[in-house]
């Protein structure tokens, strides 16, 4: 479908006050993206990258990784560098990818961020055409490639990935999505509708990939249970991957988006077995019955009923998807919300359902590029696209913030990955967003007349990111709930610390945590415009960094 933009939405982008500031280029974090193209058109081409925000030194702010991709074609040597970016804590950031070990010359998707061995330091997990890397932290801004010792170097064309407890026995195991069997020798030749050679659709391959499940052993090693956890029943073209318990019962499960496909919800069923659960449930399909392009992914409670929500973007001239979670079933109600018509111009990748604002009510933003070949509408990049930007109503609907995507400029690129956390700890969430063929662009928080927020870190008793943990707490009337969730969006890591934003409250109450074991504790009241750290079995306290 021919991507249009209405006249009013044209005149409109120019209207309003920006949420964002553009400040890449003075922050020092210096990153260009290559695909590699040439004159054939390779699908990996035109999927990456990825990137992660993620406290590598332990000194209470985040650091950057961005994935590089290369070419295809080319020796491994001669590609480009995935990057690694320290921040300094003053706004600035200073490239350390040199000597660091984590310079990995693969054709790069993306990364997810999590401490498998639980020694304190965060470890990064990479995605690849090809072997994935387990890049071990070992402080200092050390990292050292442990795949091959580990056994978790999926050979597939991985995309996303999460870290999480799935069996609740302390240490942090691995879900990875696969995309296709895809190989040079088995690329076909395809064209746009004006019959220029263009990237193919998934479908043409008709070579969906299983995707990979590895059980942490707690020494240093992953096994491969994908056959035994009952992964290895379907098979998708997975992007998006997202982790929760979403059915209630204490276990942390996983959401995949397919491209073209079905979704799948991998219902954790205790012993170590997993089955399928999207299409009984409501959430593979769309309201039609028509499986979408899916790609990026969050979930959230939304709705404050204490269950999370689902959403999944999907291609051009198809809507987003919004599953609402009615406890033991999930409705397509993304008309309801006010997105059926907004989403459809733009294939959207990257996105996220936070509190941008912090006026309570959690916004979504989008970062958009497409896939095919069409007019050259944004620029001379005929993928690119603006991102955009919808701000969340206390009615339940999204409504698109003006200028488009939130930036006083109109930012335009093939934007693939979207990672969001607050990147100069100033109380409100930034968003670091990588482009094809173009350099990443980092947006700073700078909303005017922002809320409240109280912000939280939530460790288990290794002193790790509790990743699967689910915060509540009680805001004015609102009974919240929110995630320590790294997972999300697409081929990204997401800053660990739950973000809420409070809107005019000044006090929270009733602070609980859920750990991924299904146990609870309770923390009990907090003052806001603070970072709490709230560590199982040692109650919460304010802190200046996560070392105190």
């Amino acid at each position: 479908m021919k991507t249009w933009l209405p006249a009013f939405a044209l005149w409109a982008s120019g209207m309003g006050t920006p949420w964002f500031e553009e400040v890449t280029e003075k922050s020092g974090l210096r990153f260009v993206h290559r695909s590699g193209h040439g004159e054939r058109f390779l699908l990996p081409e035109i999927m990456g990258g990825g990137a992660a925000l993620f406290d590598m030194d332990g000194d209470g702010d985040l650091d950057a990784y961005l994935v590089q991709s290369g070419s295809l074609v080319a020796p491994e040597s001669s590609r480009p560098r995935n990057q690694l970016f320290r921040n300094r804590g003053d706004g600035a950031f200073e490239d350390v990818t040199a000597g660091s070990g984590a310079e990995g010359r693969g054709y790069g998707m993306g990364v997810t961020a999590g401490d498998y061995d639980n020694d304190g330091d965060v470890d990064l997990y990479v995605t690849n055409v090809g072997p994935n890397v387990l890049l071990r932290n070992d402080g200092g801004g050390r990292f050292t490639d442990v795949t091959a010792r580990a056994g978790a170097g999926d050979p597939s064309w991985s995309t996303s990935a999460a870290f999480f407890d799935y069996d609740a026995d302390g240490d942090l195991d691995l879900f990875v999505a696969n995309y296709l069997h895809w190989s040079q020798a088995s690329e076909l030749a395809c064209y746009s509708l004006t019959g220029l050679r263009d990237y193919c659709s998934p479908k043409n391959y008709d070579a969906p990939a299983p995707d990979t499940l590895y059980r942490n052993n707690g020494n240093g090693t992953f096994a491969d249970v994908s056959v035994e956890a009952g992964l290895r029943t379907a098979v998708g073209t997975g992007l998006g991957v997202t982790v929760g318990d979403f059915d209630g019962n204490g276990k942390i499960d996983v959401f995949v988006a397919n491209d073209g496909m079905m979704n799948q919800l991998w219902l954790n069923q205790g012993g170590g077995r997993f089955r399928d659960g999207a299409l009984l449930l409501g959430c593979a399909l769309d309201e039609d019955g028509k499986a979408k392009a899916g790609m990026g992914v969050d979930a959230a409670d939304v709705d404050d009923d204490d269950d999370l929500d689902l959403m999944v973007v999907n291609l051009d001239g198809e809507s987003d998807s919004f599953y609402r979670n009615h406890g033991r079933y999930f409705a397509d109600e993304t008309a309801a919300v006010g997105l059926r018509v907004a989403s459809r111009p733009f294939t959207r990748f990257g996105m996220a359902l936070l509190d941008f604002d912090n006026d309570g009510w959690l916004d979504l933003y989008e970062a958009n590029g497409r896939v095919g070949l069409q007019s050259k509408l944004y620029s001379s990049d005929p993928f690119a696209e603006p991102n955009v930007l919808f701000r969340g109503t206390a009615a339940g609907r999204f409504v698109e913030v003006t200028p488009r995507g939130g930036t006083k400029e109109l930012l335009v690129g093939t934007s693939r990955g979207a990672a969001f956390g607050d990147v100069n700890n100033d109380g409100a969430i930034d968003v670091l967003v990588v482009n094809r063929d173009g350099p990443a662009h980092l947006l700073l928080n700078r909303t005017a007349d922002r809320g409240h927020f109280i912000r939280f870190r939530v460790l288990d008793e290794h002193r790790r990111d509790a990743l699967g943990a689910d915060v509540r707490l009680s805001v004015g009337s609102r009974r919240l709930r929110r995630a320590v969730r790294v997972a999300g969006s697409y081929l990204v890591a997401n800053d660990p610390r739950v973000h809420v934003g409070l809107g005019s409250e000044t006090r929270v109450g009733n602070v609980t945590v859920r750990w991924p074991d299904g146990k609870e504790e309770t923390f009990g009241d907090f003052p806001v415009d603070q970072e709490f750290t709230l560590t199982r079995g040692k109650g919460g306290r304010a802190v200046n960094s996560p070392r105190d």
